[in-house]
């Protein structure tokens, strides 16, 4: 008796096994095999520390907004943007272009170089933002009399964090060029956001006024740690990698390199954050607020077209850098593919459900359930295209990325000052939805002229 029950069940798992071993051979081969089934793998780590970063966020802005009011709250958002607008910026395109020299520099036992890539592209960085949040303080004292006198204070504790955001980003594109994604990002996107999560609940447990300085405050000192663990843990993981000797710098061939990336980059985190500023000079923190809810809400959406861009843009270069045309044609058409689908997958979801998740800010925050859908229509063509301004900027087309990207700037730019007047948030939900299928087009053009690609999620490949 004893025996007839467990001889089918010691069977059960074997056979589940070969079973499953069949489907993962199937699918690698028909979604591109061995790289294709690393990018996967390495994407879906990265989403799902984005999610968790995005939940532990979620959890983080529901209570900023319940403890600290819609008002308090807005000035937050506003304060913050800016830290993101310049501090994004501020690692001068090395981290991009970490992933096109490192593996480079491996590849090629170019050591000696290697060794002042790690180490100079990070000195570099910090010095830049050191030098331009010193410059910040400057200008807010400058234009005080002409500020908002709420803002004052926040705008000038916010430029403590301009430094960490420079450090953090280099780092991560030096560890994401070793296939180090967690290093890379828990730091900034889970350490961050826990530390902020358990300090403002450690602030509203010790009576501290939460306003909108007690929370700038909290975000600026919830940056620096993780920053500094990370600087740590990176250098001990490169001493295994690096043997020591000396540094060469090629400082001017890499700027010129990063440069053009820079404008693009900055250019699409000017493109997605400039509809928030000018929302708030026509409209009350109240619907500055309401606009950044809907819009973060909705952010999961992107985390995936990030996760497939953060594991494949040293890739690209790897395949360019050996000839590959086939395989890069491949490997492109792949991470199209996983980034189309699942944003729209993404995309239905949390358009169901997002008139409850709004309702956890506040009941008036539901309001803003309708700009969901016309912030998706950006993010959809976005996601249509896959990462590929990533590949163009590892590819050496960087300056038409960066055109593209900042077509698509001027015309949120333009469309915010059009209609966010008349049409509030509405307005600016359509400004950027409007950019970004704008920059869409132009990157799906610059790919096919330039590179001979044809990348929409229906094409069947390059020529």
């Amino acid at each position: 008796m004893s025996l007839s029950n467990t001889e089918p069940a010691a069977r059960v798992p074997a056979l589940s096994s070969r079973l499953w071993s069949r489907l993962v051979a199937r699918l690698s081969a028909r979604l591109g095999g061995a790289d294709s089934m690393v990018l996967q793998r390495l994407a879906g780590t990265v989403f799902l520390i984005r999610v968790a970063s995005a939940a532990l966020a979620y959890g983080s802005q529901v209570l900023f907004a319940r403890w600290l009011g819609s008002y308090e709250f807005g000035i937050y958002v506003y304060v913050w943007t800016w830290v993101l607008l310049i501090g994004q910026s501020l690692d001068l395109g090395l981290a991009t272009a970490a992933q096109r020299f490192i593996p480079e520099y491996r590849d090629s036992k170019m050591f000696d170089l290697l060794r002042g890539y790690v180490s100079g592209s990070r000195l570099i960085a910090t010095g830049i933002a050191v030098a331009v949040a010193a410059s910040c303080v400057g200008l807010v004292r400058l234009l005080t009399p002409w500020l908002d006198d709420y803002t004052i204070v926040p705008l000038y504790v916010a430029c403590i964090a301009l430094p960490a955001y420079a450090l953090s980003n280099v780092q991560d594109g030096i560890a994401r060029a070793y296939d180090w994604v967690g290093l890379g990002l828990v730091p900034s996107y889970l350490a961050r956001q826990f530390l902020l999560t358990v300090l403002l609940g450690a602030a509203y447990a010790a009576g501290l006024p939460l306003d909108a300085v007690t929370a700038i405050t909290i975000a600026c000192i919830a940056t620096w740690l993780p920053v500094l663990a990370q600087l740590f843990v990176l250098n001990k993981r490169l001493e295994k990698q690096i043997a020591p000797g000396p540094k060469t710098y090629r400082v001017k061939y890499w700027m010129a390199t990063a440069l053009p990336i820079l404008m693009a980059e900055g250019f699409y985190l000017m493109l997605t954050n400039v509809d928030v500023l000018i929302l708030k000079q026509f409209r009350p923190p109240d619907e500055v607020a309401v606009y950044y809810a809907a819009a973060k809400t909705l952010a999961l959406v992107s985390f995936i077209h990030f996760s497939i861009s953060a594991t494949s843009a040293h890739r690209f270069s790897t395949f360019h850098a050996t000839g590959d045309r086939a395989g890069l044609v491949a490997f492109l058409r792949q991470a199209v593919r996983w980034t189309f689908w699942p944003s729209l997958l993404a995309t239905i979801v949390l358009l169901a459900l997002g008139r409850p998740l709004l309702y956890m800010f506040g009941s008036e925050f539901a309001d803003g359930h309708f700009l969901m859908f016309i912030l998706a229509i950006g993010l959809l063509s976005r996601a249509a295209i896959g990462p590929i301004e990533r590949m163009l900027n590892v590819l050496g087309q960087q300056r038409a990325s960066a055109t593209s990207c900042a077509t698509a700037f001027a015309v949120n730019v333009a469309l915010c000052f059009i209609l966010v007047p008349h049409f509030g948030a509405m307005g600016a939900a359509i400004a950027i939805a409007a950019a970004l299928v704008v920059e869409t087009a132009m990157l799906f053009w610059m790919a096919k002229r330039q590179l001979g690609f044809h990348v929409f999620i229906w094409s069947r490949g390059g020529k």
